[in-house]
């Protein structure tokens, strides 16, 4: 198994965490926090699209990936994240975005390095590792979430 392989089923893998939440989640819960100033589930789905598309463009350079990160841009739950099915769609097409950026790259393509604001300088898979965490960390807030908020 080589580079790219290995790191795609790992990503896969992880990102299952948040899929199998996807798949449990209905529109009551998009409203849900566990505290009044905490972010809420529908925020954290459309976070989890928007830095995932960031990836995409920032990281690995795909210039066919358009995205307004509006979680990232405004920092903080505007409430506006209800509509289930907008989020699903979102959020499936940023995997495929990623999906399609990761498939693509070489052996030498891991090795390269990425400059960004967010974690400095890193090789492409060390900056890959922190979309895997990223996204299981808000999975695991969705989970609680949904279990203990209102």
């Amino acid at each position: 198994m080589n580079t790219t392989s290995s790191l795609m089923a790992l990503w896969k893998e992880a990102r299952k965490r948040f899929s199998d939440q996807l798949s449990q989640v209905n529109t009551d819960d998009l409203r849900k926090k566990i505290s009044p100033n905490s972010n809420s589930i529908g925020f954290l789905i459309r976070h989890i699209g928007d830095v995932e598309l960031l990836f995409a463009k920032n990281v690995f350079k795909d210039s066919r990936v358009s995205v307004i990160a509006k979680t990232v841009i405004d920092q903080k739950d505007s409430g506006e994240w209800n509509n289930l099915d907008e989020l699903l769609n979102y959020t499936s097409n940023s995997f495929l975005a990623l999906e399609s950026i990761i498939s693509n790259q070489t052996e030498e393509n891991w090795s390269e390095f990425v400059e960004t604001k967010e974690f400095g300088t890193k090789s492409k898979a060390e900056a890959f590792g922190r979309i895997i965490s990223h996204t299981t960390y808000h999975a695991g807030q969705i989970a609680l979430i949904r279990k203990y908020g209102n």
